[in-house]
């Protein structure tokens, strides 16, 4: 279920507030500003905020738009989030796509464009016919017309934004590939440059051999395994990747511990994004377990539990 609060409200209330303040919400949750930063609110990949875990909008301000479209991704930089989280998946002829389910069924209306087709799978249908679907009103009427859209156009429009992005590489097993098709549409947005691959982007994956390769094609990049090893397992991981990112019910004070005390793939302390936190109890909870970063739903209601006052 999705709890939709008036989001331009909040809005509002947040630039009054932050104003008041002199900064941005992304720039409390992240720390200090640096200057080589594009937005000036974060450091490098994997440096969480002096004043709390970095707060990661999941599939953009999911909670009030539609999951992984433009309209969540623009509304999260609305309400001051620099780090948004998508999924990429592939279509039949080959585009990268950006969608959770490997199904359209639950957040388009395939259903009815294509009554034919079930199970309607992405892989099954073209780029061209996925353009013509409505990824907006199964959500909300003023969502009418938003479209899945392709990894570049999504690409361009975080860059647009100034924002950062956590990219999963969704189900790699049915897509053969994809690991490095997706490295070349990032190449080809301006996206593995050094500031990007060292402050603006994370690629993860549910599949360690997944994360592995991308590790293997582009040792730059900063990338995280969704999962949570055995702390035994953990120097496993910590040859080829930079975090691991948790289930938040998975985890423990000492387990996040654990994984502090490896040095991950680029030599510097692994670290923990935990998610899905849409709730202030649960946020305040694992911010007590030391994680880095916290993903939701709902970026407002986490920042505000973890930065109090500070952040409204």
């Amino acid at each position: 279920m999705y709890v939709r609060p008036a989001a331009a409200a909040a809005a509002a209330f947040l630039g009054f507030t932050l104003t008041l303040l002199g900064g941005t919400a992304s720039s409390a949750a992240t720390g200090p500003s640096i200057p080589s930063s594009p937005s000036g609110s974060a450091g490098p990949a994997g440096v969480p905020g002096l004043l709390g875990p970095v707060v990661y909008a999941h599939r953009g301000a999911s909670a009030y738009a539609p999951e992984n479209t433009l309209a969540a991704i623009d509304l999260a930089m609305r309400l001051g989030f620099d780090w948004v989280e998508n999924d990429v998946q592939r279509t039949k002829d080959g585009e990268l796509v950006v969608v959770h389910d490997d199904t359209l069924a639950r957040t388009t209306d395939v259903e009815q464009a294509f009554p034919d087709r079930s199970p309607w799978r992405v892989k099954d249908f073209t780029a061209a016919e996925i353009a013509t679907l409505d990824a907006g009103s199964w959500f909300g009427e003023e969502f009418a017309g938003e479209r899945v859209p392709t990894l570049r156009e999504y690409l361009d429009r975080v860059q647009r934004n100034r924002q950062r992005l956590l990219l999963e590489i969704k189900k790699p097993e049915l897509y053969p590939g994809i690991e490095k098709q997706t490295l070349q549409v990032l190449d080809e947005a301006g996206w593995l440059d050094a500031d990007h691959a060292q402050r603006r982007l994370v690629v993860q994956s549910f599949s360690a051999d997944s994360v592995r390769l991308v590790h293997g094609m582009h040792p730059d990049l900063v990338t995280a395994f969704l999962g949570t090893p055995t702390v035994a397992d953990l120097p496993k991981y910590a040859q080829f990747t930079d975090r691991i990112n948790p289930w938040h019910t998975t985890i423990s004070a000492d387990w996040v511990a654990a994984v502090h005390g490896l040095l991950g793939a680029h030599g510097k302390a692994m670290e923990v994004d935990t998610w899905i936190v849409d709730d202030a109890a649960t946020a305040r909870k694992v911010q007590g377990m030391g994680v880095d970063g916290i993903i939701t739903n709902a970026p407002d209601v986490v920042q505000q539990a973890v930065l109090g006052a500070l952040a409204y």
